[in-house]
């Protein structure tokens, strides 16, 4: 895989930390993807974790994004991986497609599954030529768990575990999915909505106003027309939402089935969008996998990895991505 260019264009959220640009897909544009080495030796063949971002922001703003100092990205540099994350098309720091800059209602939605994982395969296979190692591991959230799993179908030799926290899942269909332009925006406001929707009434808040908001200065900024909008807010993609409402209406864009790497499944305690009955038809239909792991995390939400319980996460992924869980 071609590297276009080391980027020094954008700052670095580490001092350690390496920006790159590659062929994306379409290949005319170009895929951002931001790079940490381990902290901590690695005990056997080194291994490199990419993670696979869902359909509202960036990997700054998950990966990366530091809480009082710590993100899951410096977890998981200190367990010894090497770091990746990538931005989709339309998201952070990777190129936007040209439609964005037209009315939405003008195309179909954008970076649907089957873009996002010829995405993924490009990264993979920069990653596989940059670590020299045969295979990559994957964290994917949400929406990426759709284009990281089409991906892991394509290209099982490619793939060494994978991680699908709040996966979304097949559901049978009861209505029509609803049919969405080329680009949304997202607001502020949306993003608090999400954010606390979930939590139980009389239940503590699992994201503290003042991680939110200083989350929320820096999600704003991943668009430098955000606020000119009214409200505030992101132009993202669209394809992730019509794919997640076409997966709710019986047309899931993969086959788990295909996938033959090992698969943790992690969901949070209250996350209305990964309900056990979507859990369990996950974990079932991963039927080639060797290894399958199904993980509740209490007092979380669809975003865990931004919540107080988001430690509990990071040891679980940890845990499972360097465990072989085989006999030898």
């Amino acid at each position: 895989m071609t590297l276009l260019q080391l980027d020094r264009d954008v700052p670095r959220m580490d001092l350690r930390e390496e920006h790159f640009r590659i062929h994306g897909h379409p290949e005319d544009l170009t895929l951002f993807l931001r790079y940490l080495p381990p902290t901590a030796p690695a005990t056997g063949t080194p291994q490199a974790v990419l993670y696979v971002h869902g359909a509202t922001f960036p990997s700054a703003l998950s990966v990366a994004h530091r809480f009082d100092g710590h993100s899951w990205r410096d977890e998981l540099a200190g367990a010894g991986f090497h770091v990746w994350g990538m931005d989709f098309h339309g998201f952070g720091n990777s190129d936007p497609y040209p439609e964005m800059a037209e009315p939405a209602g003008r195309h179909a939605a954008l970076g649907r599954a089957g873009a996002g994982s010829r995405q993924v395969e490009q990264a993979v296979r920069f990653i596989r030529d940059q670590q020299r190692v045969p295979r990559i591991s994957i964290i994917a959230h949400s929406w990426g768990t759709i284009a990281a799993g089409l991906f892991a179908g394509r290209c099982p030799d490619l793939v060494e575990r994978l991680v699908f926290f709040g996966p979304i899942t097949w559901r049978q269909r009861n209505a029509e999915p609803a049919t969405y332009p080329a680009w949304r925006c997202v607001s502020l406001e949306d993003q608090w909505r999400r954010f606390t929707e979930d939590v139980p009434q009389g239940e503590p808040a699992v994201l503290s106003r003042r991680h939110c908001e200083q989350w929320g200065g820096l999600y704003l900024d991943t668009d430098p027309e955000s606020r000119t909008r009214s409200p505030v807010s992101v132009k993202v993609p669209s394809g992730p939402l019509q794919d997640i409402a076409a997966a709710r209406a019986g047309e899931l864009a993969y086959d788990p089935g295909l996938i033959r790497a090992p698969v943790a499944i992690l969901r949070g305690e209250w996350d209305s969008l990964v309900t056990d009955v979507d859990a369990r038809w996950l974990y079932d239909a991963l039927r080639a996998s060797p290894i399958r792991r199904d993980v509740k995390v209490s007092r979380a939400t669809h975003l865990m990895h931004l919540e107080e319980s988001r430690y509990q996460l990071y040891r679980e992924a940890a845990c499972f991505l360097l465990g072989d869980g085989m006999p030898h």
